[in-house]
């Protein structure tokens, strides 16, 4: 017995040091061109020579993209695998992660490895699945930033970017079981707005002018109408305090928006305040003098914003640069670099004055595309240049299938294993999805749509309009090809594939989490139910719409007798759609709610509100069922069919329900998730629907309530462990 043992430890010990070390080292906006081993405008005068060393050493992938180009949807979708509107983190402004959903950090620690989270999260709630973190609160700060742990805020004196890189090192040194592999994720600030660079760098490029890109005086002609009502214009846009680091009043309102102060100087030591000062205060002075005395204005203006943008960008750069070196050089001199697979990226690409712009979001180029290199000793061939289409949903599955860990079905993302290996299969995707909510932020609109080899196809919602364009022959996308005869039959084809690829990622107005906020009702209803939710021992919970709601009304006799000594708890919710469901479970519905059974019926407004096909609402229905398993794995599920609509068998609504009806019985494994038809107990033996039960043909009055309850009471009963309601 004890060699047995003794033969068990030191398999898995030599399994541990098999599996590889993963590095994550990502930055915040940085642009392909401002990496020098992309060979952009910027490779000679502002070259990043350390990260350009992972792919001397390693690979460098040139069609690499993200699925939603913001900080918070993208880190959320590379945690989870999955497309914003799965992981449910759509947006900056209303979306916070969901932490108690399945994310590879969270696999790879039950796997055995060491996890540890460093640098900026921007998510909202607390990390999970990480045995160490120390993250920055929201943005974070460039100077003496503020860092929380599971202990605690505390501030540190310096530089972010070299103060998370001191983090890291020393977390790999003296913080983690070295008998275990592990996967850090160093994440910088840097590059963000508002760009404020170390003081080493405030001399940089001091003396040059960077050079222009070609579409700076973008006039946003031959396109989307609402490229002309974006707010990230460098000549708009462009703010006094925050962006251009001028003290005191805005001496030129025409020229420059009030929006924020920089509030990097606020949080300085004297001594550093003082050198920041001896780096702008002089050009600033010189500035003022010039436009007081008419020198510069109109075009010459925009130039002079868009130098002191980048080099502040660009110098932020260089410190992100410097600190990748460093972390080479602690692998390299610790030993861990052979078994480490070391990756570089960015939440999403920037826009360097390209179209006018700084920030992200749009589908453009620019934006759309991450940087991705990655170094592998002894799997990726060194100095490989990628073409393969890959996306930041890709990451997870990798780093799971790299540590031998099973990669979840629900995972939407490819595991890059092959590519990595040099191996890209023959049926690897052809196209990525993109999709963007519409931010308040920047008034960006909302749009989706696919990027293949040589296309991009983009869908505006709010304004109906398709853009098309030749990446090949228009690749500064300067007109859409959509309206020229020419591309007619590569449009029509591209709309095919775009709803295809739509559905292939369960992308529809049912399977978007979205809020009702704006209704006060439904709002206060919310706030209510998350706080019974909080107070959690519920063995049973309803969920679904009206239907359910009403248990609370019509129906409440009936609830008193079947469910009041069972612990239950109603979270149906009027005029709710699937998609409303889904937001409502991931924004505080599930918080402390874990029950033997959910019962679950939903769809019905789905039908009557906006009539939308059987199987976007079945998608719906399937999304609430993956979310529960997911988030409560050890509660059962109770799917019933959608309640009849419409008096007559042959009404449209009817035919609709019993159409989705047939799609989500499939969903039951006759396990985890059970099926319940119904529609039979509501209606007459010619198949009508009697207004005695359902006035509206829709709502059940207490004699319908009563039909339901003893209808599914056997299974509640059984599957709850209760005695059954006579």
């Amino acid at each position: 017995m004890r060699l047995l043992a003794l033969f068990t430890l030191l398999a898995s010990v030599l399994h541990a040091q098999e599996r590889p070390n993963i590095l994550f080292l990502f930055s915040d906006d940085h642009a392909l061109d401002a990496i020098s081993a992309y060979g952009g405008p910027l490779k000679d005068v502002a070259p990043t020579p350390n990260i350009d060393r992972i792919a001397k050493e390693g690979a460098i992938f040139t069609r690499s993209y993200c699925s939603n180009s913001i900080c918070g949807p993208s880190r959320a979708a590379i945690l989870t695998g999955k497309h914003s509107h799965i992981n449910g983190f759509l947006d900056n402004n209303n979306a916070r992660f969901d932490g108690s959903q399945t994310t590879f950090p969270k696999l790879l620690q039950k796997a055995g490895y060491q996890t540890s989270l460093i640098g900026k999260w921007h998510l909202v709630t607390q990390p999970t699945g990480f045995n160490h973190w120390e993250i920055l609160p929201d943005q974070g700060s460039y100077y003496n930033p503020d860092f929380i742990s599971a202990t605690g805020r505390s501030r540190s004196e310096g530089y972010c970017t070299d103060l998370i890189t001191d983090k890291a090192i020393a977390w790999l040194e003296n913080g983690r079981d070295k008998s275990k592999p592990f996967v850090l994720m160093c994440q910088h600030k840097a590059p963000h707005r508002n760009w404020s660079p170390a003081p080493r760098h405030y001399g940089l490029f001091k003396d040059i002018t960077l050079p222009e890109p070609a579409t700076l005086f973008d006039d946003y002609a031959n396109r989307s109408e609402t490229l002309k009502q974006q707010q990230m214009s460098i000549a708009r846009n462009i703010s006094w305090g925050h962006d251009m680091k001028f003290k005191g009043d805005n001496l030129f309102p025409e020229s420059f928006t009030d929006e924020g102060r920089n509030g990097e100087y606020q949080r300085m030591t004297p001594a550093q305040r003082e050198a920041w000062d001896a780096a702008y205060e002089p050009e600033n002075a010189a500035f003022i003098a010039d436009m007081q005395a008419g020198k510069i204005s109109g075009r010459d203006l925009t130039r002079w914003k868009y130098q002191r943008y980048l080099k502040d960008y660009l110098r932020c750069v260089k410190a992100v640069d410097e600190n990748v070196g460093r972390m080479l050089d602690y692998l390299d001199k610790s030993g861990l670099a052979k078994n480490t697979l070391v990756i570089y990226s960015s939440d999403q690409g920037f826009y360097l004055g390209e179209h006018g712009w700084y920030d992200k979001r749009w589908m453009f180029e620019q934006s759309l595309a991450m940087p991705f290199l990655v170094r592998w000793p002894g799997v990726v061939t060194p100095g490989t240049r990628n073409e393969t289409l890959i996306q930041n949903i890709d990451y997870a599955p990798t780093f799971l299938e790299a540590a031998g860990v099973a990669i979840p079905k629900t995972i939407q993302g490819k595991s890059l294993m092959p590519v990595l290996k040099g191996q890209t299969p023959a049926d690897w995707r052809k196209d990525i999805y993109y999709f963007y909510s519409g931010e308040a932020t920047h008034a960006v609109a909302a749009h989706d749509g696919i990027r293949t080899e040589k296309y991009k196809l983009m869908f505006f919602p709010k304004t109906k309009e398709w853009n098309l364009f030749d990446m090949e022959k228009d690749p500064q996308e300067m007109k859409s090809a959509h309206g020229d005869p020419a591309y007619a039959t590569i449009l029509a084809d591209l709309k095919k594939r775009y709803e295809e690829v739509r559905k292939e990622y369960h992308m529809s107005p049912a399977t978007v989490p979205i809020h009702r906020n704006p209704e006060p009702k439904w709002k206060q209803r919310h706030a209510n139910k998350s706080e019974l939710a909080k107070k959690g021992g519920y063995d049973l919970v309803f969920i679904g719409d009206s239907i359910t709601q009403n248990w609370e009304s019509f129906g409440k006799p009936v609830w008193e007798k079947y469910y009041a000594h069972r612990k239950a708890l109603n979270l149906g919710f009027s005029g709710d759609h699937t998609e409303h469901v889904l937001w409502r479970l991931l924004n505080g519905e599930l918080e402390n709610v874990d029950p033997k059974l959910f019962v679950l019926l939903i769809g019905t407004n789905n039908t009557g509100h906006r009539m939308d096909p059987a199987d976007q609402t079945a998608d719906g229905v399937r999304q609430i069922i993956e979310l529960l398993q997911d988030r409560k794995p050890d509660a059962k599920i109770l799917l019933l069919s959608i309640f009849p609509r419409d008096e007559k068998p042959d009404g449209p609504k009817r035919l609709l329900n019993n159409a989705i009806n047939e799609q989500i019985k499939d969903f039951a494994d006759g396990k985890r998730v059970q099926w319940l038809d119904l529609s039979s107990i509501f209606l007459a033996p010619d198949g009508s629907l009697p207004a005695a039960t359902m006035p509206d043909f829709l709502h059940p009055r207490l004699e319908g309530y009563e039909m339901w309850a003893k209808a599914i009471e056997s299974r509640i009963a059984a599957l709850t462990a209760t005695a059954e309601v006579q």
